[in-house]
């Protein structure tokens, strides 16, 4: 009887065992992390008034799609002034030329004129660059993520007015301890998981950090909250399918063709 029971109390004991273990290997959450994306900003060089968007947030863009204008009196104004100096310019020049082909003027006069005409000719394509860039157009085609100014609005000089996400540029940040770094190497391809994703996501590796740091505020609980990790970057295979900011969890993938048990669960 003390015989039976012992087996009986050794098969529970492994049992829960056995429970505890799958749970532990559920329960799971790989690397954790989350999606960010180097944007793209687009900025007057020179303070002004916003008057016109022609872009709202959401939207998608071309390279060269117009976004936004800026008044332009004060650069209108400047090259007006240097149109005429260098009309004016030109009158000297001619003078100076037809006086040196009939030997009454000097060389010196010439030379001088020639100089003011080239220096006045320099001033009005200067102002014709500072007047065009009052329009600001789309430098990269990508997804408008942000607008800062409006119509109506100040913007200072090199402030961006608005900002544009290409998707090549999105990628995913996560951390690992010291411990998993040697299962990592820049070129690797990871399981990325979160809510309501496709189950087919995937990204590629392209940053290691070389220093360690502590387990990020967004991210660590009481127990990670002391411990050393490493950042790793990767670029997701399917951006679109992913949103800034959204939390995230990555899991390494075997070396064989299943994708669907990461080394992350067996760990």
């Amino acid at each position: 009887m003390r015989s039976s029971q012992a087996v009986f109390a050794f098969a529970v004991v492994a049992v829960l065992a056995t429970g505890l273990a799958g749970c532990k290997e559920q329960r799971d959450p790989g690397f954790q992390g989350w999606v960010e994306a180097d944007m793209i900003f687009v900025s007057p060089d020179e303070a002004g008034r916003v008057t016109k968007l022609n872009v709202r947030e959401g939207e998608e863009v071309k390279v060269g799609d117009a976004l936004y204008s800026v008044d332009d009196d004060l650069q209108l104004a400047d090259l007006n002034q240097n149109k005429a100096t260098l009309a004016n310019a030109q009158q000297t020049y001619d003078r100076a030329a037809s006086l040196s082909k009939t030997g009454s003027g000097t060389q010196a006069n010439l030379d001088s004129a020639v100089s003011a005409l080239r220096v006045a000719e320099a001033r009005v394509a200067t102002s014709e660059t500072r007047l065009a860039r009052r329009k600001g157009f789309a430098p990269v085609a990508g997804t408008i993520q942000q607008i800062y100014f409006r119509e109506g609005e100040m913007v200072a000089a090199q402030r961006p007015v608005l900002s544009i996400m290409p998707p090549g540029n999105m990628k995913l940040r996560f951390f690992v301890p010291e411990t998993e770094l040697p299962k990592l190497a820049i070129g690797d391809q990871v399981r990325v998981v979160c809510d309501n994703c496709a189950a087919d996501l995937t990204a590629k590796i392209y940053f290691i950090a070389t220093t360690a740091e502590y387990t990020p505020p967004v991210i660590y609980s009481l127990d990670e909250r002391n411990k050393l990790v490493y950042l790793i970057q990767a670029r997701p295979s399917r951006p679109d399918a992913l949103r800034v900011g959204q939390p995230i969890d990555v899991y390494l993938n075997p070396k064989s063709s299943e994708i669907k048990t990461p080394i992350a669960d067996k760990r």
